[in-house]
């Protein structure tokens, strides 16, 4: 944890000094071979050497000067405090580097002056001579480092907000779900009820059994959000058995789903309350009952559902009128899941009841793990 912790710090001394070794190799190279070409005669090593090595103090103090910069930011300059320390900060720096440059050049002389030249006053011409280029390069630090600090900041914050977005999303979904499940078992009861009302008690104990079933997987799954498709398929058979057990033979079921698209990843309950609704407005309103039909294709990346039933027609007003529970919330999921990648619409049928179809992004559920 120690060593982990340590290695942002490691890579940016490393990164300093990289660029700062390129400054002073790029000045010392250049240095040496205009004047070589012009025909002076210096101490061409030493020379090299000098000038690589003065760019030192600007490596040493770039990490204080990033701190500095972080600590009073260009966005506080009308503050006395900031230009107080801004301004302090470069005159010591600048001092600094002069004195480092001064005292190399008295020391070993690369230019062959003689007499050499003593320390303070090639201290003091120094400093005057690099008071614009130390300014410049003071600046340049302090603002890529505003730069780079804003730039962690902006990918810090998008970070944050797709984490709360996600856990937005997570949080209605979750809601949605919630408001699904009791609205299926308010349903479910009320057919046991008129199973019961009518006197058919072994019919009625099936249902509670098969519905006992179906809750016990509804507690399992209740933190998925995903499924795939073959799974909703199975969830939906096993409701249409328990609603068999009032409908009898009046309810068919007719599944047209290609085996490979049974992996493909869909919304956990999405099939179940379209079904419900077919069972409820289409076969429930009729004395001969009907068929539930799924259907399911897959073109150009886009997975399409349709749910039909030989119920009644939409009415003339049905676009106006309230959808129910389950259409809106299926419709309300599938916004929050894909946004405009989504499609969700209802519309009679030429032979007769309605059809639903439900259009997402077709995506292969990932596997599993084991263990």
């Amino acid at each position: 944890m120690g060593t982990n912790a340590t290695q942002p710090g490691q890579y940016r001394w490393i990164w300093i000094a990289s660029i700062w070794f390129g400054f002073g190799l790029v000045d010392a190279i250049e240095t040496v071979l205009v004047m070589h070409s012009e025909g002076m005669q210096h101490a061409w090593l030493i020379l090299f050497a000098t000038i690589l090595v003065s760019w030192l103090p600007w490596a040493l103090v770039t990490p204080f000067l990033l701190r500095l910069g972080s600590r009073f930011p260009a966005t506080e300059l009308r503050h006395f405090g900031t230009w107080s320390a801004h301004i302090s900060a470069f005159f010591a720096v600048g001092l600094a580097y002069s004195a480092w440059t001064a005292w190399l050049e008295t020391l070993f002389n690369p230019y062959l002056d003689s007499p050499v030249t003593p320390f303070l006053p090639h201290l003091v011409h120094k400093a005057f001579d690099g008071l614009l280029s130390s300014l410049i390069l003071y600046a340049a630090i302090v603002a890529v480092g505003y730069g780079l600090e804003s730039k962690e900041r902006l990918a810090s914050q998008q970070t944050e907000t797709a984490r709360l977005n996600e856990q937005l999303s997570k949080a209605q979904l979750n809601a949605l779900r919630r408001q699904i499940e009791p609205h299926f078992l308010f349903n479910a009861l009320n057919s046991i009820t008129g199973l019961v009302r009518q006197g058919r008690n072994d019919a009625a104990v099936g249902m509670i059994s098969g519905l006992g079933d179906l809750l016990r997987r509804l507690l399992q799954e209740s933190t998925q959000q995903q499924a795939k498709l073959g799974e909703e398929m199975d969830f939906a058979r096993k409701y249409l058995d328990i609603q068999k057990v009032r409908f009898d033979d009046r309810l068919q079921l007719d599944v047209d789903v290609p085996g490979e698209l049974y992996d493909a990843q869909v919304p956990s309950l999405l099939l179940q309350p379209i079904v419900e609704n077919a069972v409820l407005h289409g076969i429930a309103k009729r004395a001969v009952g009907g068929t539930i039909r799924i259907a399911a294709s897959q073109s150009n990346g886009t997975l399409t559902l349709s749910i039909g039933n030989d119920g009644p027609s939409l009415s003339a007003d049905w676009k106006t009128a309230s959808s129910g529970i389950g259409i809106s919330n299926v419709r309300a999921r599938l916004q929050s899941l894909y946004g405009e990648a989504s499609g969700l619409s209802m519309r009679n049928r030429q032979a007769g009841g309605v059809e639903v179809l439900i259009s997402i992004p077709f995506v292969i559920a990932a596997p599993v793990a084991e263990g």
